[in-house]
């Protein structure tokens, strides 16, 4: 008997086990370059392996989240909340019996294409093309797993499937992205609504957890903020272990908020008598979502964040920074695209020259960006 369990008995796995709604791998649209199935590795385990190796996955462990890394070792990178929104994603989809290899590609992925120095990298790029299409980190996420990865020698890209591609593209953003591809009247699946609330979940709690360490907000002013429904310090007293007390918030918040989560998507799913995917896909309603009461208190804390932490003087002072950075590199390369390495050289060809410079940049990490910027000065 073999005692491996290959690609078709964990396909079968995933029929016997999961909901009728969840997303099969075996019955994925498939990628843009057809390919023969691994033996062993279903279509999105397949994907999540590619997004792990590829280079932009490895780059995020030096780009900003919300504080410089190099400040203190314990502030998170875009690479560690990319991990934590994995993870958030890829318990709830168990919970609520979806694809979990799924989920966690597309929480992997979702982050990609974001620039050096967080938002005030991506908010200075967006600006530079601002007659180009702007930037949106959504976008250029497609843009790296679609175009700018070079791995293979059959197609260009990572060519993952349709589903973490759509994930991307149907992330909850601002800026919406309209491609034929991808319907815009049709739902994502269960499992990309999911990592939309993870990922918002997972920077609402770290983002307060870097906050309170590095001394920006008090826990005075996080207990405050009004959120009763997820703010509690729990076993917090004056005097008592500053550590203890901070992971102790940071717990609760993220506990009581998947709690909510998972239970209001349950109730959802029954009251829009949701049978299967296809259901899923043609829901007029949002079906992963907080209950109300929930919803404010998550309301709050990001209106308390944005004021408080991202406004901060100190954090604007590194906004400030970040764009002169990115505007002096872009101008740089712009005057002298002759200066691009050769694979940025050869897609000038293609593709718009800004476009070409908006790619060599928002790949750079925050440490090559800022020794890129010191050699032009030279």
């Amino acid at each position: 008997m073999n005692s491996l369990a290959d690609r078709k008995e964990i396909e079968e796995r995933e029929r016997q086990i999961l909901a009728p709604y969840a997303a099969l791998s075996a019955e994925s649209r498939g990628r843009v370059y057809p390919q023969e199935e691994h033996a062993l590795r279903t279509a999105y385990q397949r994907d999540r392996d590619r997004i792990i190796h590829s280079a932009a996955f490895r780059r995020m462990e030096y780009k900003t989240q919300v504080f410089i890394p190099h400040e203190r070792d314990h502030f998170r990178t875009r690479l560690t909340h990319t991990v934590e929104v994995a993870q958030i994603s890829r318990s709830m989809a168990r919970n609520l019996r979806l694809n979990e290899d799924l989920a966690e590609a597309i929480a992997l992925v979702h982050d990609l294409g974001h620039t050096p120095f967080g938002h005030a990298g991506e908010d200075a790029l967006d600006e530079l093309l601002k007659d180009h299409g702007g930037f949106n980190h959504n976008r250029q996420s497609l843009r790296v797993v679609d175009k700018l990865e070079r791995r293979y020698f059959e197609h260009p890209g990572l060519n993952l499937t349709y589903e973490v591609r759509e994930g991307i593209v149907k992330h909850e953003t601002t800026v919406k992205i309209e491609l034929p591809e991808f319907k815009s009247d049709e739902q994502p699946t269960l499992e990309a609504a999911l990592v939309d609330i993870a990922d918002e979940l997972a920077y609402n709690a770290h983002d307060l957890d870097d906050g309170l360490s590095s001394g920006l907000i008090s826990f005075d002013e996080v207990m405050s903020i009004g959120a009763d429904q997820i703010i509690e310090a729990t076993g917090f007293a004056e005097g008592t272990d500053f550590d203890k007390n901070r992971y102790g918030i940071v717990r609760n918040l993220i506990n009581k908020t998947v709690l909510d989560v998972l239970d209001e998507t349950s109730r959802r799913i029954a009251k829009q008598n949701i049978k299967d995917l296809k259901s899923v896909r043609n829901c007029k309603s949002k079906l992963c979502d907080y209950s109300g009461d929930l919803k404010e208190s998550v309301k709050k804390v990001k209106e308390f964040l944005f004021t408080r932490l991202y406004r901060h003087p100190r954090l604007l002072e590194h906004s400030a920074r970040a764009a002169q950075i990115i505007n002096k590199i872009f101008s740089y390369y712009l005057q002298t695209p002759k200066k691009l390495p050769e694979r940025f050289r050869e897609m000038l060809a293609l593709e718009k020259k800004e476009i070409v410079v908006a790619d060599y940049i928002a790949g750079m990490t925050d440490r090559f960006a800022e020794i890129s910027y010191d050699k032009i000065g030279e």
